[in-house]
């Protein structure tokens, strides 16, 4: 799919889709919700440290998906806006718990000292806390123009995904792993389809549900999203061992040096890369239903696999 910009697509071609052109706006519009989600307050300390993770930058690619796909399935981003910044939130949170000495003990994220670096490990967990339970909140009493059956099950669908069954539960299996030399595909995958997966299922089936999807759309949705969530982390694994510091915004070649099973170590990098084209492919396939109008979650599966760090 290639971005053009200015002129009409000629006659039989289908209307080409400027990826770039979306993502900068989309961006700078979570951006600026997300200033505005959280004010400065009295703790000063914990907000600052909440504000200074969730305000680094990054992709803003979960919050991204959720708005594309509520507009998809026929909602507006005003709609989706809350959820989008909790899922923004949460996985705020799950990087700087992941940070942190006890678990994958990064200095850096984003291209900046971690958030335990900063404010220490005690305010570090607090910000993580603080922000998770925020998340809810915001959906709570942020969503408009939504009934509220569908704002429950958004709430109950985020917590799912962040919780034992989903983030929490991936993240226990990659601990035990680590330094182990018999991990299998099975358990790989069960780690990455949880630990990265269900959050980003959660992103587009979340922004679906807001907008009054069918059971069977959310099939598709939901389709679409674990094949995408599952390349995601086989691109993430590559990048690990093929990106440098500064490419990647966090330090580079840390599976190698904790002896974690990855994709790669697994297959090598060429069927790797192969496989997450593979799911590329499937997760496209399962939005045929939606026509043209599924362009931009097209545009953003094929990202996943081009993105550099």
């Amino acid at each position: 799919m290639v971005a053009t910009e200015g002129r009409p697509a000629p006659k039989g071609e289908s209307l080409t889709f400027d990826l770039s052109t979306y993502l900068k706006e989309r961006q700078a519009q979570v951006e600026a919700a997300l200033d505005r989600s959280l004010p400065l307050t009295y703790p000063e300390k914990v907000y600052e440290a909440m504000r200074y993770s969730l305000l680094a930058g990054g992709k803003r690619l979960r919050p991204i998906l959720c708005l594309a796909t509520c507009e998809l399935t026929g909602g507006t981003v005003e709609m989706a806006m809350p959820t989008a910044c909790a899922l923004e939130m949460i996985h705020t949170m799950s990087l700087i718990h992941d940070d942190l000495p006890a678990m994958d003990n990064d200095d850096y994220r984003r291209g900046k000292l971690t958030n335990h670096k900063v404010y220490g490990e005690d305010i570090a967990i607090l910000a993580g806390d603080g922000l998770l339970a925020y998340a809810f909140e915001y959906v709570a009493t942020q969503t408009q123009n939504v009934p509220a059956h569908r704002v429950l099950q958004v709430v109950a669908r985020l917590g799912r995904a962040v919780g034992a069954a989903g983030l929490v539960g991936g993240q226990v299996v990659d601990l035990e792993s680590e330094g182990r030399s018999d991990i299998q595909e099975e358990t790989l995958t069960y780690i990455h389809t949880h630990k990265t997966g269900a959050l980003l299922e959660a992103c587009v089936v979340c922004g679906g549900i807001l907008a009054g999807v069918t059971d069977e759309e959310i099939e598709r949705l939901s389709g679409y999203a674990k094949n995408i969530g599952l390349a995601f982390q086989i691109v993430d694994d590559i990048l690990d061992i093929t990106a440098t510091q500064e490419e990647l915004g966090k330090t580079a070649g840390k599976d190698i040096l904790a002896q974690k099973a990855t994709y790669p170590s697994l297959w090598g990098i060429e069927a790797s890369k192969t496989k997450a084209q593979q799911l590329i492919d499937a997760a496209k396939a399962e939005l045929e239903a939606f026509g043209e109008k599924a362009q931009p979650l097209l545009a953003l599966a094929d990202f996943i696999t081009m993105r550099t760090h």
